[in-house]
C-alpha cells in the first residue's frame, strides 16, 4: 500500500493511492495515520479494503507527512561505503536526532533560518517503526518495520559543526526534514537494500546511489538502535545519505534553489528553497 496524509497543514487526512495513482481518501475508516495505524493488525485492515469503495479526492491538494504524530526522528550518520575517500567510515552506526519540529510535507519549501550560511542538503531512505522494538535481533529487525519512504536530511553545517554541543543544533530548523509523499508498506518493498537514490539542485545531479551501498544495513541499523532505546510504532529512522553532499562541495542552498530527490519505487520530493524570518 501507498499511504499518505494530504490537505493544510495541521490539518491533514489519511489517504491512499490505488495502483493507478488516483487518491482516495481514507477520513471516514481512519482518524489518522499515526503510530497506532501502523500496527501489523491494523494494515492487515487496511489492505482489505477495497480502494474503490472509498471516495475520490479531486485536484492536487497539498501532501504532509505521511505519518501522523512522529514521536522521534532517529537520523544515521556516514553510512555509505562511497564516503570512504574523505572520511574513515564508522566501526558502529552514528547515531542523532532531529527535532520532531522540523517534520513537514515533501514538497513544502526548506526554510534558510536566520543567520545561516552552510544550509546543506541529504537524501535519505527513511523507515518507518510499526510496533515497540527493543533488543529486536538482526534476522527479525525488519519485521518491526512499517514501511519506508522518501527523507529529506537538511542541515546547517556551521550550526552542526561550528557551534558547539550536538548535531541536532544544525538539523531542527522548521522545514528541515521533509518526509513522502508516501508511506509504502515494508510488503511492497521486495529488497530495501536495493534502492536507488538521487537528488538534483537545480537540475544538477549532485547524489545518486543505491542502498545496497550502505555500510549498516536497514536491519542491522533497528537493532543496533533498539539496543539503547525502545523505538515506538511511528518512529522515524533516517539511514544516512551517499557522498555527494555540499559540504564536500563547499556548495549551499540558496534562496531560489530548487531541489528535487527521490528513491526508487518510494515516490519524489521537489521544494524551493526561500529565506525564512525571525
Amino acid at each position: 500500500m501507498r499511504l499518505l496524509r494530504y490537505g493544510p497543514p495541521g490539518a491533514e487526512k489519511p489517504g491512499l493511492l490505488d495502483e493507478a495513482g488516483r487518491l482516495h481518501s481514507l477520513a471516514g475508516r481512519l482518524a489518522d495515520l499515526d503510530g497506532p495505524a501502523l500496527a501489523p493488525d491494523r494494515l492487515d485492515w487496511l489492505r482489505a479494503v477495497d480502494p474503490a469503495s472509498l471516495p475520490l479526492v479531486e485536484g492536487t491538494p497539498r501532501l504532509g507527512p505521511p505519518v501522523a504524530g512522529i514521536g522521534n526522528v532517529i537520523a544515521i550518520g556516514v553510512n555509505y561505503r562511497g564516503h570512504a575517500s574523505i572520511v574513515a567510515l564508522p566501526n558502529e552506526p552514528i547515531i542523532f536526532s532531529k527535532h520532531t519540529g522540523a517534520i513537514c510535507g515533501p514538497d513544502d519549501p526548506i526554510r534558510i533560518p536566520p543567520g545561516a550560511s552552510k544550509v546543506d542538503w541529504e537524501v535519505e531512505l527513511a523507515l518507518v517503526i510499526g510496533q515497540p522494538a527493543r533488543r529486536v535481533p538482526v534476522a527479525r529487525a525488519l519485521e518491526y518495520v512499517a514501511g519506508y519512504m522518501v527523507g529529506h536530511d537538511i542541515s546547517e553545517r556551521d550550526f552542526q559543526s561550528e557551534r558547539g554541543g550536538q548535531f541536532i543544533k544544525g538539523k531542527s530548523w522548521r522545514n528541515f526534514c521533509p518526509l513522502g509523499p508516501w508511506l509504502v508498506t515494508r510488503d511492497e518493498v521486495a529488497d530495501p537494500q536495493a534502492l536507488q537514490l538521487w537528488l538534483d539542485l537545480n537540475g544538477e545531479r549532485m547524489q545518486e546511489s543505491s542502498t545496497d551501498d550502505m555500510v549498516f544495513s536497514l536491519a542491522e541499523l533497528v537493532s543496533y538502535v533498539s539496543h539503547f532505546m525502545v523505538l515506538q510504532p511511528g518512529d522515524v529512522m533516517l539511514t544516512g545519505t551517499p557522498p555527494g553532499v555540499g559540504m564536500t562541495q563547499g556548495r549551499y542552498l540558496r534562496a531560489g534553489d530548487v531541489v528535487r530527490l527521490g528513491v526508487a519505487g518510494l515516490g519524489e520530493q521537489c521544494q524551493l528553497v526561500m529565506p525564512d524570518g525571525d
